[in-house]
């Protein structure tokens, strides 16, 4: 993956506990999406087959056997053996770590993002859908069956970010319809501890040439924005951002949870008033309509010289 953890053509993963319900579906969908599933694993479940996958019991077992180490893993198991599975996929070499499941126990979660760190691996996720790469490949549930996959993401220059699963769909949606297209979706989770952050995730798309512009989708509370506002400040970004911001009506009720976990609004600088006011400052165009994102794109990928 040419030191980058976008996916492409060449991306090979595996899913790990594959025979569960969820986990088959979830194998179908990215198969027929043309990606590159090698292998499976759920323990005891060795020499059975998901869909024509090998499944194996250990991601140990699995490299060995297939003779090559995947490039990333979709981790789909109960939150009691997440922790487990991932550390088991970091240290075979694993490294794109997309995790699926919910409800992990954020020490649990804390611990995986570490190690992550220190083997230079990515966590995408906990609860997400995964990302998208259209016309290409998917790791994860991200916009559903191949068919729906398809309407919903056409290939092209936009990247996307979101906490919202759903959201990734409706404004990558927008962009296809609208003729920008996507290059890259990414679904990165709604706790308050995930393992990709906007900023983190950013110098893959400014190192991704098919990628002109970004779309984030912001909500009241959390830090991530400002932390984006700051990393687009002092890298001199290449690429425009608009953010669509919903909850305005959120000033008004201070220290109300708002969706997720992690949009607790905590204090002054959280409010959407205050943080419309730093993206702006960092040249991030914030929309309120999600209707208004493709012409906002448009105007910003205009003013940067072809």
């Amino acid at each position: 993956m040419s030191g980058h953890h976008l996916i492409d053509e060449d991306t090979t993963f595996i899913v790990q506990g594959i025979t569960g319900r969820e986990a088959v579906n979830l194998t179908r969908e990215c198969l027929d999406y043309g990606s590159k599933i090698v292998g499976g694993v759920t323990p005891g479940r060795r020499g059975r087959e998901v869909h024509g996958v090998p499944v194996f019991d250990s991601v140990a077992q699995l490299v060995a056997e297939i003779g090559d180490v995947p490039d990333g893993s979709v981790v789909t198991v109960p939150p009691a053996f997440t922790r487990d599975a991932v550390f088991e996929a970091i240290e075979a070499g694993v490294r794109l770590v997309v995790i699926v499941t919910e409800r992990i126990p954020r020490q649990d979660v804390a611990q995986m993002v570490e190690l992550a760190t220190l083997r230079e691996a990515r966590i995408i996720g906990p609860n997400c859908l995964g990302i998208i790469r259209p016309g290409v490949a998917k790791m994860g549930g991200i916009g559903g069956p191949a068919r729906d996959a398809e309407k919903a993401y056409k290939p092209g220059s936009i990247g996307v970010m979101s906490r919202s699963g759903g959201m990734t769909t409706e404004i990558s949606s927008t962009l296809s319809a609208a003729g920008l297209g996507v290059s890259t979706a990414i679904s990165i989770g709604g706790d308050a501890i995930i393992g990709s952050t906007y900023a983190e995730l950013m110098p893959l798309f400014e190192a991704d040439e098919q990628t002109e512009g970004i779309v984030i989708y912001s909500e009241p509370g959390g830090r991530m924005e400002a932390e984006l506002a700051r990393w687009v400040t002092e890298n001199e970004s290449r690429l425009p951002i608009v953010a669509f911001m919903a909850g305005r009506f959120m000033d008004e009720m201070p220290g109300m949870s708002f969706g997720h976990a992690g949009t607790i609004v905590e204090g002054k600088a959280d409010t959407a008033a205050e943080k419309i006011a730093r993206l702006d400052a960092a040249g991030i165009t914030v929309a309120e309509e999600i209707s208004e994102i493709p012409d906002l794109i448009r105007e910003r990928i205009g003013t940067v010289p072809a």
